[in-house]
């Protein structure tokens, strides 16, 4: 039923994050293959990473560049450059231009989007900007460095996720480990690889009723902050 019948303060305001070596721009592309009913839901914002990639995007030649990466790695994945700086420009973005619900990740940024509320509850990042309540996390992972993936993935995440696994995507068994971290997590299986899913019947049901969710608990906060502002000091 989406949000028929219930007054909505606002939409729930996301970060989107592109894949490695793509942009802002192409996501919001790849995003919008989801129908009109689940976008116009939600209030997204699409930045582009920090640094110019730095080799062959994969999608050249299907999108335009330019193509930006959020941080470098090794070839097995598990030591990382730049990532300090990722965070703090990731912080910054997010004191300018939020405050923010949650976060929407595709690959890379699915990599970081999944790893980010973990690191900020340990303290490690975005200590300058309001918690992380929702994560939506399309073709991720697990951080592989393991400093990083022991203070971001060591007690369960509370929280509120919704995962997209696909049948041949080659990250899969690592989306589903990284699944195993949250504590109550959403997931939507589709027969695609690696890649944004158009929404089917079924996983449509399941972003609508993630959505309604969410739209619950962002008005219930809000109506709770104006009650507290409401208060006379003493």
């Amino acid at each position: 039923m989406g949000s028929e019948g219930r007054s909505i303060v606002r939409k729930p305001r996301f970060l989107c994050l592109h894949g490695f070596r793509t942009s802002g721009e192409i996501m919001k592309i790849q995003l919008h293959k989801w129908p009109k009913s689940v976008i116009d839901r939600l209030d997204l914002v699409f930045l582009d990473a920090p640094f110019p990639c730095q080799g062959k995007s994969d999608v050249e030649g299907i999108f335009d560049p330019p193509y930006y990466e959020w941080f470098q790695f090794n070839k097995e994945f598990t030591e990382y450059t730049n990532f300090e700086k990722c965070l703090e420009y990731l912080e910054d973005r997010m004191i300018k231009l939020g405050p923010f619900d949650g976060l929407i990740g595709f690959s890379q940024g699915a990599i970081l989007s999944g790893g980010l509320p973990g690191l900020q509850a340990k303290g490690i990042a975005l200590q300058k900007v309001p918690k992380i309540k929702f994560v939506i996390i399309i073709g991720g992972a697990k951080l592989k460095s393991a400093k990083l993936a022991e203070n971001a993935y060591s007690s369960s995440l509370e929280t509120l996720s919704l995962h997209f696994l696909g049948e041949t995507d080659f990250l899969k068994p690592y989306g589903t480990q990284l699944i195993e971290s949250y504590k109550n997590p959403v997931v939507v299986h589709h027969p695609k690889g690696h890649t944004v899913p158009r929404l089917d019947e079924k996983s449509l049901e399941i972003v609508t009723a993630f959505i309604d969710t969410i739209e619950l608990l962002v008005m219930e906060e809000d109506k709770n902050g104006e009650e507290s502002n409401k208060k006379p000091t003493k």
